[in-house]
Order: structure tokens, then C-alpha cells, then sequence
């Protein structure tokens, strides 16, 4: 009590509430911070307690403050705000000039709330962070209560976060041909098959395909691969590419059999730009840029619709409401998508694929119809309609079997698994179910294509970063035909609706996000609207040589090798004898960095190749780099012998 007891004195200082600050400067790991109430809108309560007045955030968060020429104090209470679900763990920091001054420790839902009250007198810069608790960030609703400052000169102001301007690091294609893209494709026999050449160069094109199964035709201008899977075995395609420039060839392997899948998927999903503001126009376009764009030339293949195609139920909605099946059973589409048999088929006729989504609930995560009791039914109209890619998220399932113990969770993908394999056609089956149960464990078992580990990514730092780097030791449970999928990518223009934004995460933080997806043998699938492409987020996603990472035919996800402060050291072999290492700042400054020959297991010297320039380094036995924060390298290694 004792700084109160020096305010009684001729001059009382005034006091400035955290919520009437610029909130605008404020970073959050999801949703936007709330004057006079929780993250979610609703007034503020921790461990029982309401409050009147103060901040309500989310993890992981952090506000710097300028404090002006006289500070004296500042003072909260803290905690976990109680709309948080069980998962809903926090802890709260306060730095006066960097220094520590204030750690709460792991806070839990229903806990009450901590006093705060630091004295201030000669800080020039207070830091108000809220952190994860050690695991992910869901449910970490976070609440500054009561969170004033009270000061004698000028007033406190929420300092601006910097802004890190784009830059770009990979050059351009060359003019002449150079076909990239994964080395090995898979396919069952006689299923429909569609695939189209990966190629940059300069425009028009000619293709050529020696030990091309007949079964298959190539349009020799597109490239367009479509027909019938032959018969089980490998063919071996040697691909020719000419130009005015020149020529170039490359052989990739069809392994027509029991797998599909062999590398990572790569696409563009409708949910992290569109949500439940997708449509047929939309997903057209999407497919259009993939074209135009020259997205195609570098491997990117899958068109994706998330949740909200199907019918609204018990809906007067004309567009989105109606009869949710057909008499005989097939479930039917909303207003938005009236023919998906003619949206896949212009997707096909580009050589692109097409996805779908759907949960083994009574409705889907956004309320639509979904594929609960009518398994069998939907896979036959996903066939029919001729979708390449599925979806399957957990949702409402909930409703049916409480996801406790391994039977319920594995129950509704067996199920559409079984229903997958009577139709005909090869569809990838993706399960969204959140990583519980430890899904990477057993997602291969159900015949799961890819997996998700984790909770639902957003554009910030603190999201993907803790995504991306919880993800080692499940790298031993990945492999071609089954991948673990930390989820899609948020860089781009992102929304989840009809307003979007640019990706919070600044350029350096979009480099580690492709490397760190790209290393682990992520699914890839964009998640930002197409027709907003800028040149950075070009540049990003068509480096060729990260790519190949991604789509290496050994399909050897990367783990954590070492770890020193702030920097992170990834690796993996590679098919070709080599290995990819990644090196990762996680610290809020620059850093310099070093690594070595060691770090991938070569003794003496190596090969070093940086795959975000594309540009050779020498022979050396260890190498140094600046890394920007939050920034990576990413470099191939290759024996000098």
C-alpha cells in the first residue's frame, strides 16, 4: 500500500485505463482485443470475479508502452477469463525496460485472478505479455482486469509494432524449359487419372511423354496428362519440355498400386480466405489463378471447397436452405454450387484436381449437412461428381460418440474409409480431427492420406510457430501415401470470410511458415485468395527447390536436431543422398547463426546450397548466417565425395 500512501500528497497523478489506449498496436495470437470485455465479447470474469473495466486478449499477446516523462505505477488483475475452454492456460508477464518484473506463472481456467502492481518511477518502456502456457494457444482467453497506469507527466501511449518490409529472395525462372515438380506420382489401376506437367519457361510450350502408358493421353500443348490408371507396376516417364529456348527432360515415376499420396498434396483451400462466404465463382477463380498465375508450373494442383457447399438444415434461406438429400439419398448442394459434376470437370480439363469437405457429424463445423449415416451415399456422389480429395472433419461427431478412447475417435474414419474404397476413383482422405488421441499414431491405420496434428492455424506468429515447432517427434509416423498435416498455409490475403486481409505474419515470419511446412512434409494448401497474389507471396510459393523439398520421394519429414537459445536446427535426408537443414530464429531480434557439416552427420566438409536463392555456397565444414527475427535459412548439404 505504500505507493497509495504517497499520493496523498498537494498532486495526485492522473491515470489512464490499458482499454482506452490505442488498442490497434496491441498482437494477439487469434481474434482482436476487447475494450471492457473477454476476447469473445462478453464481460469479464476470472475464476468467478466480473469486472467492469479492463482488456481481454488472447495468447500468445504482447503491448509495449511508452510511459511518458513520470510514471509511478502500474497495477491489474489477471487470468484466464472464464468463457475459456478446459484447455484455456496462460501466463502473464510485465517488462519494465526488458527486465522482468512480473511472472504469474501457468495460469488455469477458474482460477482467481493475480493482483498486479509494479512501481514505475524511471521505466521508459513497459511490455505486457500474455503467453501460451507451455502448449498451444486454444481457449487462452486472457484477461488484463482493472489495468490502469497512473502517471504525472505525459500520457502513456501503446507503441506501434514495426513493420518489416517484403523482400524477396528467390530470382525468377530461367526462359528455358525446366520441369519441376515431385519425381514420383501414384495411382490405382484403372482409376480415373489426371495430372498436368509442372513446367516453367517461356511460353508457347511443347511437351513430350516416352513410356507413357496408353491408357494415358498428354496434351502436347498444356501438358494435360488424363485417362486411366494401367494396370499395377512402375512406368517410368521420361518428360520432354521445348521452347524456343531450348529443351529439357526428366523422368518420373508412375507406381501404379495400393498408394496414392506418395508426396505431400499441394493445392488451395477455401476456408482461410472464404469460410462460409465460398461459392462456385470463387472456387472457379481460385482454379483460374492456379493458371494464370503460374501456380501450375511449380506443382500446385489441388482446387479445395471447405464446409458450407451443402444444405443449411430446417434453413428458409432460398439459397442456402431446401430438401438436404435427394428421395434416393444423394445429399444435395446449395444454391452456391448448383453443378459440382461441371466445376470439377473445368477443374479437370486444366489438369487440376479437385477437393471436397464433409464431417461424419450430423452437421458440419459451420451447421451444414453432412455425411452422418450416409457414408456410403456421399463417397458415391463425391465419385460421381468426380472429386480427387476429401476432407473429413470431426465437428459435431461429438454429438454421436464422445471422443474419448481410441475406438470412438477412429470409428467415424474407418467408417468413410470403407465407404472411400468401394467407389471408384482415387480420392485422398484427409482426417480433421484436431491431433487428439494422437492421430499421427494411428492415422495411417484407418487409411488416413494425412492427418491433422493440431488445432486450427491463424495469421500470427505466435499460432504457426507454435503449430510448426511442436510438430518434432512426428516426423517417425509420416511417409509417402500418409502425412501429418499441421494445417493449411496463412499467407496471402486471409479472412475466413468475405472481408480479408493481408497475412499478420510479417515477410520473415512467411519464410519460416513454407520452410518449416516444407521441411516436415506438410500437406501445402494455400489458404488465401488467389486473385490478391502480390509478387512477394508469388515469390514464396514458387521456389522450386524449397518445393522439392516438400515433394521429395523419400518422404522423410524433418526433426529438431539442436536447439541453442532462440535458434532451432531442422534436417532430413533426402532422396537424392543429400539432406535439407533448416535454421530458425524463434527470438524477437536479429541473430547471427551458425551451422555445420555435423548437424546432418557428414564428417568434414559439405556441399552447402542455399535453396531460397538458389544459389551455390562452396565446400565448407560450417557456415554463418544473420537471421532476421522470427526469420530461417534453408540449405541443402550434400557429401563432398
Amino acid at each position: 500500500m505504500l505507493p497509495f500512501l504517497l499520493f496523498a500528497s498537494a498532486q495526485n497523478p492522473e491515470m489512464v485505463r490499458l482499454e482506452d489506449m490505442d488498442l490497434s498496436n496491441v498482437r494477439q495470437g487469434w481474434g482482436n482485443p476487447m475494450k471492457n470485455k473477454s476476447v469473445d465479447g462478453h464481460q469479464l470474469k476470472i475464476g468467478g470475479a466480473s469486472f467492469e473495466h479492463g482488456l481481454g486478449t488472447h495468447a500468445v499477446s504482447v503491448i509495449n508502452i511508452d510511459l511518458g516523462s513520470d510514471p509511478v505505477l502500474f497495477r491489474a488483475m489477471v487470468g484466464v477469463d472464464d468463457e475459456a475452454g478446459p484447455q484455456g492456460d496462460v501466463d502473464f508477464h510485465v517488462l519494465c525496460d526488458g527486465v522482468e518484473k512480473f511472472n504469474s506463472g501457468v495460469m488455469h481456467l477458474g482460477d482467481a485472478a493475480k493482483a498486479v502492481s509494479i512501481g514505475l518511477k524511471g521505466v521508459k518502456k513497459l511490455t505486457l505479455r500474455v503467453g501460451n502456457g507451455g502448449d498451444e494457444i486454444n481457449y487462452d482467453h486472457a484477461d488484463w482486469a482493472d489495468a490502469m497506469i497512473l502517471h504525472y507527466g505525459s500520457q502513456p501511449k501503446t507503441m506501434a509494432i514495426p513493420v518489416e518490409k517484403p523482400y524477396i529472395l528467390t530470382p525468377k525462372p530461367p526462359r528455358l524449359p525446366r520441369i519441376n515438380g515431385p519425381e514420383v506420382l501414384g495411382a490405382r489401376p484403372g482409376r480415373d487419372f489426371v495430372w498436368r506437367v509442372p513446367a516453367t519457361g517461356d511460353r508457347p510450350m511443347r511437351f513430350t511423354a516416352k513410356g507413357l502408358p496408353s491408357s494415358l493421353r498428354l496434351d502436347k500443348e498444356t501438358g494435360v496428362v488424363l485417362g486411366k490408371a494401367p494396370r499395377r507396376g512402375t512406368y517410368t516417364i521420361a518428360l520432354t519440355a521445348t521452347n524456343a529456348k531450348g529443351r529439357k527432360s526428366r523422368k518420373v515415376d508412375l507406381v501404379v498400386g495400393d498408394k496414392i499420396a506418395l508426396t505431400p498434396p499441394m493445392g488451395w483451400n477455401s476456408w482461410n480466405c472464404f469460410a462460409t462466404a465460398v461459392d462456385e465463382a470463387k472456387v472457379r477463380s481460385a482454379a483460374k489463378m492456379f493458371v494464370e498465375k503460374g501456380l501450375v508450373d511449380h506443382g500446385w494442383q489441388y482446387v479445395n471447397i471447405d464446409d458450407c457447399w451443402s444444405i443449411i438444415p430446417h434453413s428458409n434461406d432460398p439459397v442456402l436452405g431446401g430438401p438436404q438429400r435427394q428421395p434416393d439419398g444423394t445429399i444435395r448442394t446449395n444454391g452456391k454450387f448448383p453443378s459440382m459434376k461441371e466445376l470439377t470437370d473445368s477443374i479437370h480439363k486444366m489438369g487440376l484436381r479437385a477437393g471436397i469437405y464433409s464431417s461424419p457429424g450430423p452437421t458440419t463445423c459451420g451447421g451444414y449437412t453432412s455425411s452422418y449415416k450416409y457414408e456410403h451415399k456421399d463417397a458415391q456422389a463425391w465419385a460421381d461428381w468426380g472429386f480427387d480429395y476429401l476432407k473429413y472433419d470431426w465437428c459435431s461427431y461429438s454429438e454421436v460418440l464422445k471422443p474419448e478412447g481410441l475406438g470412438n475417435l477412429q470409428k467415424p474414419y474407418r467408417d468413410m474409409r470403407a465407404a472411400l474404397d468401394k467407389v471408384d476413383r482415387d480420392i485422398v482422405f484427409s482426417l480433421c480431427q484436431y491431433g487428439m488421441g494422437d492421430v499421427w499414431k494411428w492415422g495411417a491405420e484407418v487409411g488416413g492420406n494425412c492427418w491433422r496434428t493440431t488445432g486450427d492455424i491463424n495469421d500470427s506468429w505466435d499460432s504457426m510457430s507454435g503449430i510448426g515447432f511442436s510438430q518434432n517427434g512426428h516426423e517417425k509416423f509420416a511417409g509417402p501415401g500418409h502425412w501429418n498435416d499441421p494445417d493449411m498455409l496463412v499467407v496471402g490475403w486471409v479472412g475466413w470470410g468475405p472481408q480479408l486481409h493481408p497475412t499478420k505474419l510479417t515477410p520473415s515470419e512467411q519464410y519460416t511458415h513454407i520452410t518449416l511446412w516444407s521441411l516436415l512434409s506438410s500437406p501445402l494448401l494455400i489458404g488465401c485468395d488467389l486473385t490478391k497474389l502480390d509478387d512477394f507471396t508469388l515469390n514464396l510459393l514458387t521456389n522450386d527447390e524449397v518445393l522439392a523439398v516438400n515433394q521429395d520421394r523419400l518422404g522423410k519429414p524433418a526433426h529438431r536436431e539442436r536447439v541453442v537459445g532462440d535458434i532451432e536446427v531442422w534436417t532430413r535426408p533426402l532422396a537424392d543422398g543429400s539432406y535439407a537443414l533448416g535454421i530458425f530464429n524463434r527470438g524477437d531480434g536479429d541473430l547471427d547463426a551458425r551451422f555445420s557439416a555435423s548437424d546432418v552427420g557428414l564428417k568434414g566438409s559439405a556441399r552447402v546450397r542455399d535453396l531460397w536463392r538458389q544459389k551455390d555456397m562452396g565446400v565448407m565444414t560450417s557456415m554463418s548466417v544473420k537471421l532476421k527475427s522470427h526469420g530461417c535459412g534453408l540449405f541443402k548439404l550434400s557429401s563432398v565425395r
